[in-house]
């Protein structure tokens, strides 16, 4: 029994900045806010949910340069968020930017 693998779509609802692990490591912390039509037992479901997600290395830096309100794919696994604690955090291993809402207004979009 050891698959552990989640894709989730959303829109970052929230991004904290870029900081780094004791041994070095880029980190991430974002939160990530889902809305879909899911089918259950044969029946329309409205899905919403807010998940917090850590990104590390390459992955956390790729994450870094995105803002609030951006579309992404998020791949990774779920894990405790410390060993004291039962709440899930999704560990995103890749990410895809699918859509950026900010219309090419941040400073990182500007030629220059």
């Amino acid at each position: 029994m050891e698959l552990n693998a989640v894709t989730l779509v959303g829109v970052l609802a929230h991004v904290e900045p870029l900081r780094h692990t004791p041994a070095g490591l880029p980190l991430l912390q974002f939160k990530l806010a889902h809305k879909s039509l899911q089918i259950e037992a044969g029946y329309k479901r409205q899905v919403e949910c807010e998940v917090n997600c850590v990104a590390l290395g390459e992955a956390a830096t790729q994450m870094a340069r995105l803002k609030a309100g951006a579309e992404i794919s998020a791949t990774g696994f779920l894990n405790r968020k410390n060993r004291m604690s039962v709440q899930l955090v999704l560990h995103a291993t890749q990410t895809e930017l699918l859509k950026d809402t900010n219309h090419g207004n941040d400073e990182q979009s500007r030629p220059g």
